[in-house]
């Protein structure tokens, strides 16, 4: 059915694809969560600091 060539480059495919697949859960899981939290907080960190700055300006 398969030469052994074959086979091997079936196998080298077939581990990329789950390389790929594990990678995209792992980044939209929590990469992407992690990164959108982050700049939030951050953002609302700089607004309360233009506030306090403003009070006591």
């Amino acid at each position: 059915m398969f030469e052994f060539d074959q086979y091997l480059g079936f196998l080298a495919f077939l581990t990329i694809l789950t390389i790929g697949f594990w990678l995209m859960i792992f980044l939209l899981t929590f990469v992407i969560p992690y990164w959108i939290g982050g700049s939030l907080m951050e953002f609302l960190k700089e607004k309360r600091e233009e506030k306090k700055a403003e009070r006591n300006a």
